[in-house]
């Protein structure tokens, strides 16, 4: 000790003396070390080792010692005895830290960094012996890598055979490694391990459909490879388990026969495959991996015939191979239609498809008919099952097998279908093949048997019943009846037919009239009256409708006025609850009626219930024909109070044009003043912007018919009517909207910040606005009437007074006179000089216009002072 003393140097002299004064302190030997880590290395070992000699048992100690002899060595050639000198000092330490992962890690990399595989392998495995099971994940990964990076694939296959006992959640990694290696015997043991474990859930996140199809492709891709596995029984457990993918897993089997040089396997394969799969994608891949295998096949029998020479079976064989490929493709149809109905073997569309595949081939078809027919449940069926059978009948019809025929349709009579209309088609069809082979007495038996009450009678819509009891009650079987009765039967089997038919109450407004034409054809008039009667029981409006319009306009053909009153009451009884949509059809009947048979006031009295009782969008209409009918039986006169009431009940659309025609029937009859007044009461509907046809056809009545004061009243009553419609609160509001968005903004857009009083003059700058532009979208007429004031232009009302009526008289007072104005152009002037006079809280208290009207042809000056009430009217809504 006093030897080791003197060696060292002064400087290390407090922590010798404070390593001699505790020498099991960690501390004291971790500061000494610290002080001398930047010594001599030798030293620094020297110190580690006496530490350690001391303590055994510091995982501190031993760590850092072991981490500063590897530092080193570091960059050294891994053959200096250095290397097994730390090795043998990791191995003294884990005499005492064999518990301690981070120690087996750090030596193990050590001893890989090294190259010794052997030492590092059993080094692996005495970590995985000496540590706990819960520390091995630590261990495994680095175990593993150096496995795989080992040139020797049978010490990695066995490393994982014992990692995947631990850890089995991981075979896809081994799996990948083992492709990796050429290993696929293994590899494919073990995916088909992986597939068959339900519990296996893949970290690749990989599904069990994708993994079977890795193996599938797996196994089928290296047939020569994968001895250990049964490849068939693999692929076909598939099958059962993998319904939605079958084409796939199909085309992998026949691929492993193909690869195997199995050739005549995969064709059987491929067969059974088509005859097998359900859905149309998985026929298409099917079938396209068939024929590219038919053409390679092919292929490679023409390179290999071309090497060795023409040899005559070797023609024979691939003449063969051709022909087998010609079927396939020319079955591709044919099988497609199979699939679908694997599908569904109920669709009856599919199966008569079938059929015409088959076309040219009775035997085939006879045989697909058969196999159809026993297949397809009706309850089931797509389309209509009955459809079968008769297409079978036809089939031995057209080839003139009668009995094979009846027979099928006698077969088809006793199916139990879903719908009472399947068995009476059939019915049908069986009595119009007999019909087409002119054995009418056998048709009309079979449509007898067909209406036959059967022994247990149930209701047509009973779904409980079979069909067979219910077709009774088909309207389509009883109607071809009626049809065979009427050309081939009696009159007595006809009219119980028909009587039958609305006994069973399935007539039809159609039978009804069918009967009733047939009985007046026999001359059974009252009969056939009687049956319309029964059908106007039977049925309600709107369904009556055709009954009660035959029946009319026969009774009518029939007695004219001879049973006057009968009819009146047919009229009457068809008119009551009668809808407004159908009523005027009836209404002209019996208004012809009476103008034919009756009185023309009664007709006239028809008309005006017509007028009431006819839909609205035929009112106007009716009352056309109304006052029609009225001129041409009473005269035009008497449409005066039928144009009234036209104008008050029709819409104003239609009222305009009544009005037009009552003023333009009035002026016809010299009835100026009634035309006039007629415009007048017209023009309150009338807004100019809208209606400027009505102004102009006014303006012209006036020019061919008035006079000045008469042109200056209408101008006064258009300004009024358009006054009027622009001080509507739906106009205003819309203009004000409209004004409000477009020009001035809101209230707040026009003074931001300002409320209270200043809203109101923001309202009447709004209305200033709102004036200016009704004054601009005024219609301006052609002729531009209009009164303008004395310093304007006096031109138009003297082109209006050239156009003045010819026929007025023309009376001067002689107590008028005025003063003469003459312009110079010698027109007629005219002056509006006018003042209003409103006194604050007073109301309007004198208008008074002055009119100079200057006739310079004549010399003459009329004088007009007026004070129109309705202008007043205007001047009040104005201000």
């Amino acid at each position: 000790c006093s030897i080791s003393i003197l060696s060292q140097e002064e400087d290390d002299l407090p922590y010798e003396e404070e390593i001699i004064r505790n020498p099991y302190s960690v501390k004291c030997w971790m500061r000494y070390i610290e002080f001398k880590q930047n010594g001599v290395k030798s030293v620094l070992n020297m110190i580690y080792e006496r530490a350690l000699k001391e303590l055994p048992g510091s995982y501190k100690l031993w760590y850092n010692y072991l981490r500063e002899r590897r530092k080193q060595v570091k960059g050294k050639c891994i053959t200096e005895p250095a290397y097994e000198e730390i090795n043998n000092c990791h191995e003294r330490a884990l005499v005492f830290m064999h518990k301690m992962p981070r120690i087996w890690l750090d030596y193990c990399q050590f001893l890989v960094a090294q190259c010794k595989i052997t030492r590092s392998r059993r080094t692996f495995d005495r970590a995985l012996r000496a540590l706990p099971v819960t520390q091995h994940p630590r261990i495994w990964p680095l175990y593993l890598r150096f496995a795989r990076n080992l040139p020797l694939p049978e010490t990695a296959i066995r490393v994982y055979r014992r990692y995947l006992k631990l850890s089995p959640e991981n075979a896809e990694e081994y799996i990948d490694y083992l492709r990796s290696c050429s290993k696929l015997d293994e590899a494919a043991v073990r995916l088909a391990a992986v597939v068959n474990d339900e519990s296996f859930v893949s970290k690749e996140g990989k599904s069990n459909y994708q993994l079977w199809h890795e193996l599938c492709d797996l196994i089928s891709q290296n047939p020569d490879k994968v001895n250990s596995l049964n490849v068939g029984a693999i692929i076909r457990g598939g099958l059962t388990r993998f319904t939605d993918q079958l084409g796939k897993l199909w085309c992998s089997l026949a691929d492993y026969y193909i690869r195997s040089g199995h050739f005549e396997k995969a064709r059987d394969v491929y067969e059974e495959a088509i005859l097998t799969v359900v859905t149309v994608r998985d026929f298409t891949q099917v079938f396209d991996s068939y024929a590219q295998f038919e053409e390679s096949m092919i292929a490679a029998k023409m390179e290999t015939t071309s090497e060795m020479g023409k040899d005559e079976e070797e023609d024979i064989d691939l003449e063969l191979r051709l022909a087998r490929f010609e079927q396939l493709i020319a079955r591709r149809p044919l099988l497609l239609n199979s699939v679908l109905l694997r599908q569904n073997p109920h669709n009856v569309h599919e199966w008569h498809k079938r059929v015409k595949l088959y076309e040219g081939k009775p035997r085939q078809i006879i045989n697909t008919y058969t196999e159809a027919v026993q297949t397809v449940d009706p309850m089931k069926a797509t389309g209509k099952p009955s459809s079968l059978w008769v297409s079978f009948a036809k089939f031995y019809e057209e080839n003139e097998q009668l009995d094979d025929a009846r027979t099928i349709f006698e077969k088809a009579t006793k199916v139990n279908y879903k719908q009472v209309d399947d068995l009476a088609g059939v019915w049908c069809e069986y009595g119009e093949m007999e019909l087409r082979h002119e054995n009418y007495e056998q048709a009309l038996r079979i449509l007898r048997k067909a209406t036959a009450i059967p022994s247990k009678k149930a209701e047509y819509f009973d779904v409980s019943e079979p069909v067979q009891n219910r077709v009774y009650k088909s309207l389509k079987v009883w109607s071809m009846l009626a049809d065979l009765e009427e050309s081939m039967g009696t009159f007595q089997s006809t009219k119980a037919v028909y009587d039958r038919i609305i006994d069973l109450r399935i007539a039809t407004p159609q039978i009804i009239i069918n009967y009733a034409m047939f009985l007046e054809e026999h001359n059974y008039f009252e009969e056939s009256f009687k049956a319309y009667e029964r059908g106007i029981a039977l049925f309600r409006w709107p369904n009556v409708y055709d009954i009660w319009n035959t029946y009319l306009t026969k009774f009518i053909d029939r007695y004219g006025g001879k049973k006057l009153e009968r009819a009146r009451d047919l009229f009457e009884q068809a008119l009551d609850g009668c809808p407004a949509k159908f009523a005027k059809t009836i209404y002209l009947l019996y208004a012809k009626l009476e103008e034919e048979f009756g009185l023309a006031r009664h007709a006239m009295a028809v008309y005006e219930r017509a007028t009431q009782a006819v839909d609205n969008t035929e009112r106007h209409h009716m009352f056309n024909i109304y006052i029609k009918r009225a001129a041409e039986i009473y005269g035009v006169t008497y449409t005066r109070a039928i144009y009234q009431k036209a104008i008050e009940v029709l819409p104003d659309e239609h009222s305009r044009d009544m009005c037009l025609r009552f003023a333009d029937m009035e002026s016809k009859l010299g009835e100026i003043d009634r035309g006039r007044a007629i415009y007048s009461y017209c023009s309150q509907i009338c807004d100019p912007r809208m209606t400027a046809t009505f102004w102009q056809t006014w303006k012209e009545f006036e020019i061919r018919h008035g006079n000045e004061d008469t042109i200056r009243e209408m101008l006064r009553i258009k300004r009024s009517v358009q006054a009027t419609y622009n001080t509507q609160v739906n106009f205003m509001s819309s203009q004000m909207m409209k004004a409000t968005t477009n020009a001035t903004g809101t209230i707040s857009d026009l003074a931001p910040g300002q409320m209270g009083l200043d809203d109101m003059k923001l309202l009447e700058q709004q209305a200033q606005l709102l004036a200016a532009e009704a004054e601009q979208d005024k219609p301006k007429l052609k002729e531009k009437i209009l009164f303008v004031r004395s310093d304007t232009s006096r031109s138009e009302l003297a082109e209006l007074a050239k156009q003045a009526n010819p026929d007025e008289i023309d009376i001067d007072d002689e107590d008028e006179d005025g003063d003469e104005d003459q312009g110079p152009e010698g027109k007629l002037q005219h002056h509006w000089e006018g003042g209003v006079v409103v006194e604050q809280g007073a109301m309007l208290q004198n208008i008074h216009i002055e009119v100079d009207c200057v006739d310079t042809e004549n010399d003459s000056v009329i004088e007009y002072r007026t004070m129109p009430t309705l202008y007043l009217t205007f001047l009040s809504a104005m201000f």
